[in-house]
């Protein structure tokens, strides 16, 4: 969702549920070609780190060939077959701690924005830091 300076604008519609609310919250009231610098909580962003997402996983549960490493991304699925992605957290002697939060949940974000064009029923915005 984040974009570089010099990329494409980010599209979205306020509101719409796009964007995390406290995005929606700090572009409201811009003009074109006004900037802003954006202050979003946790809380208004990917929320707190919710511990029970943080689960131990077998060790013997993963392929031989695989040696699970602190900061590895890895895709599971659940018994619906929905693919979701975890980051090893922590390697013991049996299992492995997995962590499905985002990797933003808990963390308060800062976005240096410019509006750039307001469309009808939709608002394009650069981020550029």
């Amino acid at each position: 969702m984040t974009a570089v300076k010099g990329r494409s604008p980010l599209e979205f519609e306020v509101g719409s549920g796009q964007v995390i609310p406290g995005f929606d919250d700090g572009v409201t009231g811009l003009e074109i070609g006004e900037k802003r610098t954006v202050q979003i909580p946790a809380e208004q962003a990917y929320g707190p780190v919710e511990e029970e997402q943080i689960v131990e996983f077998p060790k013997d549960q993963f392929p031989p060939d695989m040696t699970p490493e602190v900061g590895m991304p890895l895709q599971m699925s659940n018994n619906q077959g929905q693919t979701f992605q975890v980051v090893v957290k922590e390697v013991k002697d049996d299992v492995v701690i997995l962590d499905a939060n985002h990797p933003l949940a808990g963390k308060d974000l800062i976005f240096d924005i410019e509006l750039v064009d307001i469309v009808p029923g939709k608002s394009s915005l650069i981020i550029t830091e």
